[in-house]
């Protein structure tokens, strides 16, 4: 099976109520510490990977790997030596 194209995974975002959808890519080596969003996400990794850290867990993301946060959620993000590229859907509001 293909991975989808940005253009089907917006449209499943938005048809699971994301209002928002982009595509955002992160230099190498960057980290981003502590922090929340005022928005859900559902995101999927294209291309690099990313340490993703809620709580105690901390997960490895690669190519083709999905996650999801609710709003609000304190995290920390953490880029690979080919930084990344993901598409994400945002839910703004409640």
């Amino acid at each position: 099976m293909n991975p989808p194209t940005f253009d089907e995974f917006a449209a499943a975002a938005r048809s699971a109520g994301y209002d928002e959808v982009l595509e955002r890519r992160w230099l190498p080596g960057t980290v981003v510490g502590t922090h929340t969003h005022p928005f859900a996400v559902s995101a999927r990794i294209v291309a690099g990977d990313l340490w993703l850290t809620v709580g105690a867990e901390t997960r490895h993301l690669r190519a083709g790997d999905t996650f999801e946060l609710e709003q609000g959620v304190p995290h920390d993000e953490r880029y690979g030596d080919d930084g990344a590229v993901f598409w994400v859907g945002r839910r703004h509001g409640g």
